[in-house]
């Protein structure tokens, strides 16, 4: 289920009559197909966050949950990622880098919750490795529990 990945969103800025628009495009197409956006959404470890056209230069740490893109025409299409990294740069380029990345309505809450009970029995695993992996799994299933309907 989570094995595909995002590897990069790229957002140029560029500024036209009628407003300000931005181009977006991705290493992966079957996540996000190149299209004009006018904002991206973003799960900051320091707290949601939206870029638009000309954002200040930064670099995020991305915690799990949901990346949302909103095009120039206004539709929207929401990601969940497990975490990862967001970098904006001069020119209004936003890169998005994260292992996993999948469209939010691939998801179904049943396995959700098949998947974090089976993840807490982990969580008290004797073994060391097993009880790490399965508190990753515990944090990144809570964060797409709550945003999956």
């Amino acid at each position: 289920m989570f094995r595909q990945s995002l590897r990069s969103i790229a957002r140029t800025a560029r500024t036209a009559t009628v407003g300000v628009r931005t181009y977006a495009e991705a290493v992966n197409p079957d996540v996000l197909k190149v299209s004009l956006v006018s904002q991206v959404n973003l799960p900051a470890s320091s707290g949601e966050m939206g870029v638009l056209a000309n954002h200040v230069p930064t670099v995020e740490e991305l915690a799990p949950g949901v990346v949302e893109v909103i095009e120039s025409s206004g539709n929207t299409s929401k990601y969940f990622v497990s975490g990862g990294f967001a970098t904006i740069v001069p020119g209004s380029k936003l890169n998005i880098s994260t292992v996993e990345a999948h469209p939010l309505d691939a998801f179904s809450s049943e396995n959700i919750k098949s998947l974090l009970a089976e993840a807490q029995k982990n969580a008290s695993s004797a073994d060391e490795t097993v009880a790490a992996e399965a508190a990753i799994e515990i944090e990144v299933l809570e964060a797409l529990q709550a945003v999956v309907h």
